[in-house]
């Protein structure tokens, strides 16, 4: 097993200031909240056939990103996440504040940049008919890709066109690598804010689940759901994943320089803790993540989880395993409502763990298989778990503020 990073906001208490959501259900926190509440699931079968993907829900694009030579130059993942990043510091209160924005951190989760699927299939067209010279592949992809375009398979450019977009000029860390790199982005953040690193970071990633590029490359591991919709529990034995739009970003801020600002937190990040697992024997899932619920903290009876399960096996089946263990706490595995959204699944999950905290009260299960059940208490503790669909694991403890 690998060493485990255990991230423990101490000695500076870290609040979570701002949440930016834009997803397949909704725009912005209230409707997030309203979909939870009525259990929505909007979901597309038809359009990538036999795969399910969740489309985005309509976004007024132009709200975060005025410029529309800024919109054109970006991928659909960027814009969505440039967008969702604008909607978290406007939750924070601190859009446009260039005063707060030239000295807060950045750290991005993100993948690869999407591909032109004319220029794909034009070169594979090409090459197939066997009479391509030396240099043709290179040649073809210097001269048929647009330079903003070949810039924007770069994923720091997320970040970028973040900065550009919205002024946010401190320090900026971008990680690529599936769910870890989501889990790890948030981590950083803390352990930065924890440590009098940083006063104020904004921390997420952003996917587009309307991809063929991507879904073909998922095909090739076999963890796409095809065919028929079924919520994350149901999907056992087979199993396999829906991908999801959506962009996730939250400002994490110290509470001293949250309360110079007056800002009022939607909830208290108390830690973070990642494991990288080799998954080579049945039950390494589950004994990782029982250790890194050891690692949290004080966790208390009535707490509750909100889970990142994928959906795919076994890598579920174990957490379910793991979620057996401790059956006094109610559950929600949020990729039934939002599919899974790799590198963003991990803020995501934290996003709504958050929102339920500052409601006082835990949304309600999706779930026809009974793994999860009613809370009526008020939640102080959310535990955000994030089981990598191959590999990487990771649990965040989010507690409420008196």
């Amino acid at each position: 097993m690998a060493d485990m990073d255990n991230t423990r906001a101490e000695p500076v208490e870290a609040w979570i200031t701002g949440i930016g959501l834009a997803s397949s259900l909704a725009d912005g926190l209230g409707a997030h909240w309203d979909a939870l509440a009525q259990r929505r699931i909007n979901v597309d079968s038809t359009s990538f056939a036999p795969y399910i993907v969740h489309p985005l829900a309509p976004v007024s694009f132009d709200t975060q990103i005025p410029k529309k030579g800024d919109q054109r130059q970006m991928e659909a993942w960027q814009r969505i996440g440039t967008y969702a990043a604008g909607l978290a510091l406007d939750s924070a209160g601190i859009k446009g504040n260039s005063a707060i924005l030239s000295k807060m951190d950045m750290i991005v989760a993100a993948g690869g940049g999407e591909r032109d699927l004319a220029v794909d299939s034009a070169i594979l067209s090409s090459d197939a008919q066997g009479s391509s010279p030396p240099g043709f592949l290179n040649e073809r992809l210097m001269n048929d890709l647009r330079p903003t375009l070949f810039l924007a398979q770069l994923s720091n450019l997320l970040a970028g066109n973040i900065a550009i977009v919205h002024g946010v000029t401190g320090s900026s860390r971008t990680f690529m690598g599936e769910e870890a790199a989501g889990v790890d982005a948030v981590r950083i953040a803390l352990a930065r804010i924890a440590a009098g690193q940083s006063d104020i970071a904004l921390v997420g990633a952003a996917l587009n689940g309307e991809r063929k590029d991507q879904l073909m490359l998922y095909e090739f591991g076999d963890f796409n759901l095809k065919d028929t919709f079924q919520p994350v529990w149901a999907r056992e034995p087979k199993g396999g994943f829906t991908l999801g739009s959506a962009g996730a970003f939250l400002v994490i801020e110290s509470k001293p320089h949250a309360q110079a600002r007056g800002a009022k937190p939607y909830a208290r990040l108390t830690n973070v803790v990642s494991d990288l697992t080799r998954r080579a024997h049945p039950g390494e899932v589950t004994a990782s993540m029982e250790t890194l619920w050891s690692k949290l903290g004080a966790v208390q009876s009535d707490a509750a989880i909100i889970s990142g399960a994928t959906g795919t096996e076994p890598a579920t089946a174990e957490e379910r395993a793991f979620l057996r263990q401790h059956p006094d706490h109610p559950v929600r595995a949020f990729a039934t409502a939002f599919g899974h959204t790799i590198e963003a699944q991990f803020p995501l999950g934290i996003a709504l763990a958050a929102l339920a905290l500052s409601h006082g009260a835990l949304f309600p299960p999706n779930d026809p298989t009974g793994a999860e059940i009613e809370m009526t208490a008020a939640p102080t503790q959310i535990v955000v778990t994030g089981t990598g669909h191959w590999r990487g694991e990771g649990m965040a403890l989010v507690e409420a503020v008196s």
